[in-house]
């Protein structure tokens, strides 16, 4: 994935994302840290995404987990696994 930063003055920042695919989206970080979603289509002005999805900071935190491989709280189970195994208390 090809992913671009731009700094919007007054706005936030914008995360320009480009897939394997051709196709585009955008993550808006706005001056209060609220996430958006912005979704473009090729037919469209490049410019102007065709719809946006404004995300509380709980739910921008429920979609990055859904994004992930592994959960938060698998990837700290194995962490805490290894932890145990590197400090010979494993069992």
């Amino acid at each position: 994935m090809d992913i671009a930063r731009t700094t919007v003055p007054g706005v936030g920042v914008l995360h320009h994302c480009s897939t394997r695919a051709g196709q585009r989206f955008g993550v808006m970080v706005d001056e209060t840290d609220r996430r958006s979603l912005l979704i473009y289509e090729s037919s469209d002005d490049p410019d102007v995404p065709r719809q946006t999805i404004v995300l509380d900071h709980d739910e921008a935190d429920q979609v990055a987990d859904l994004l992930r491989d592994r959960s938060v709280s698998d990837r700290l189970a194995v962490l805490e696994r290894r932890l145990a195994e590197l400090s010979g208390k494993a069992s």
